[in-house]
């Protein structure tokens, strides 16, 4: 793992922090990619190893490509991209969710994902090796009120994921979809605006999942022999599990 160079999206916080501490904990050179490049910084001098930090909104294709494109030299060839960036933006059901908000998460979940993605895999292909990790969500398989284009954007991380690795057989490049359940980090503040009661309410009573958590499967997954792919690996909280059916009974 030493020689591994990851590339990170939304390093500044939560999952892609804990991914960049665990992979620096490893002596792997890291690419530290968020909008907030003081975090960023701070958590460089944190780590031990090489890190090249950028600020990077992953919305922003034309920033993407000319970040990849200027790589210096000794971070140029990802070995490892964990795209991680991604966010929630309020539950209120469909009729009057914001349309901003719906926006807002396809732009980053979606295109941000794909705008990395395209820019990282010729390289991986060309070199016959590397490790494209995409960060979904359980709520990519199994909806729940109020989850409606968050839900949907993490279908498609599901099925872009195993779309690729369809097109890429036979490359060496291996492909990941992780798909937490509920985990304990900045997601429910971001998801409320803010709202730091509403954001700890999520979990009160409850043992969730952490950061440092999905950041050892991550790990984990990408430290496996060559020739091991895990497609698709979904984890939740012992706590947590799916719901029954919903049943309306007024007669509507």
């Amino acid at each position: 793992m030493q020689k591994k160079k990851v590339l990170i999206t939304g390093a500044s916080s939560g999952f892609g922090e804990a991914c960049a501490r665990w992979y620096g904990e490893r002596g792997c050179s890291l690419i530290l990619c968020a909008r907030r490049k003081n975090r960023l910084d701070f958590l460089a001098g944190d780590l031990n190893v090489p890190v090249f930090t950028v600020e990077l909104d992953v919305r922003d294709r034309t920033a993407v490509d000319r970040v990849v494109s200027r790589l210096p030299e000794d971070f140029a060839d990802v070995d490892i991209l964990v795209n991680n960036a991604g966010l929630a933006l309020g539950l209120e059901p469909a009729p009057r969710a914001s349309l901003d908000d719906w926006e807002t998460m396809v732009d980053t979940n979606v295109k941000g994902l794909m705008y990395l993605t395209r820019a990282i895999l010729p390289g991986m292909v060309a070199r016959k090796k590397g490790h494209i990790v995409n960060m979904g969500s359980v709520a990519g398989s199994w909806p729940y009120p109020g989850g409606n284009a968050y839900g949907a954007t993490k279908a498609f991380v599901e099925q872009f994921s195993r779309n690729l690795r369809c097109d890429i057989l036979g490359s060496g490049v291996r492909v990941t979809n992780i798909a937490p359940g509920m985990a304990e980090t900045e997601f429910s503040l971001v998801r409320f605006k803010g709202e730091a009661d509403k954001a700890s309410g999520t979990y009160r009573g409850v043992k969730a999942l952490t950061a440092e958590n999905i950041a050892e499967i991550v790990g984990w997954v990408t430290m496996l022999p060559a020739h091991v792919n895990i497609n698709h690996l979904e984890v939740m909280p012992t706590q947590q599990a799916w719901s029954p059916f919903a049943v309306s009974r007024d007669g509507a």
